[in-house]
């Protein structure tokens, strides 16, 4: 009777505990990052492009130009499934998987959050020294990193690649995508 107690005492601890399924997405570093999606879901928005290169392409790496796509597209606005409490890293890192997209981010602990350092293998300074990937929310500039950032239900992400610290895309606060 005692153990048949023990086992029921144990399911309901496992069924309450796993309301949540683990899921780990993989930093460039070489670390894992788990969040906990649960089953309350809803629908956000995401693209990732780059066009602001094209008017600058003085300071463009020339080695650079086979994955410069030619619309500035990497990925075209796509609705996507957010599971509560996911951040905006982790549905990048999600949905670059998802589509092949090279990704590539690290951890930084002094801000305790996640650098993104390349999408589809255009990298920060690869247009000059102020270049790199931010985004944007709802048209807004975050003032903290992607993967501090939790997304809400009809959000809109945008990630753009900036030539000017985020002036040129309209993300006046840099290009902060830690």
């Amino acid at each position: 009777m005692k153990r048949f107690a023990n086992v029921i005492l144990m399911l309901v601890l496992l069924f309450g505990l796993c309301s949540c399924s683990s899921v780990s997405s993989v930093v460039s570093n070489g670390t894992a990052e788990t969040y906990e999606p649960c089953e309350t879901s809803f629908e956000c928005s995401i693209s990732v492009e780059c066009s602001s290169v094209f008017n600058n392409m003085s300071e463009f790496d020339s080695a650079k130009l086979e994955v410069l796509p030619p619309d500035g597209i990497i990925l075209k606005e796509q609705s996507v499934t957010v599971y509560e409490g996911e951040s905006v890293w982790d549905v990048l890192s999600r949905v670059c998987r998802e589509q092949g997209i090279h990704l590539e981010a690290s951890n930084t602990p002094m801000y305790n959050g996640v650098y993104i350092e390349g999408i589809g293998n255009l990298y920060e300074f690869d247009c000059g020294p102020l270049s790199g990937w931010t985004y944007l929310v709802n048209g807004q500039s975050p003032n903290y990193g992607c993967s501090r950032y939790v997304l809400s239900e009809g959000d809109t992400v945008q990630w753009r690649y900036t030539c000017d610290l985020g002036k040129d895309v309209g993300a006046e606060g840099g290009g902060n995508s830690k």
